[in-house]
């Protein structure tokens, strides 16, 4: 049997970046029932509506897992990180720790509200 290409993507990757991307992934299906999750540009995306959310991906440098706020600029929090980004912003994971569950909910939470107002204009 084949495996579909969302959970394709996380058995591809290596320990223990594999269980932490799979942490993540139900972390953020657990936020809300209208959170649904596809492919997009070879990363897990976290859709409401069809409308792109959240990415997960890692560093190309660090390997490290990161989520991708894809309304970042709409978020402030001293551990998400711009870049060169103009409207996204990431949040690292080590992949070798406990996950800042309260953070991480916080975080989500507000992308979700943000993803919602986004969808009424």
């Amino acid at each position: 049997m084949e495996l579909k290409e969302t959970d394709a993507f996380y058995y591809k990757q290596n320990e223990p970046i594999r269980t932490c991307f799979l942490a993540l992934r139900s972390l953020i299906l657990a936020q809300h029932e209208a959170i649904s999750e596809t492919v997009k540009y070879g990363m897990p995306c976290f859709c409401i509506q069809k409308k792109p959310m959240i990415y997960l991906w890692k560093d190309k440098v660090s390997d490290e897992p990161y989520l991708l706020f894809v309304h970042g600029q709409l978020m402030t929090h001293p551990k998400l990180e711009s870049g060169t980004r103009a409207k996204m912003k990431i949040f690292r994971v080590n992949p070798s720790s406990d996950l800042p569950k309260g953070l991480l909910e916080e975080l989500l939470q507000k992308a979700i509200s943000i993803q919602q107002t986004h969808l009424k204009k």
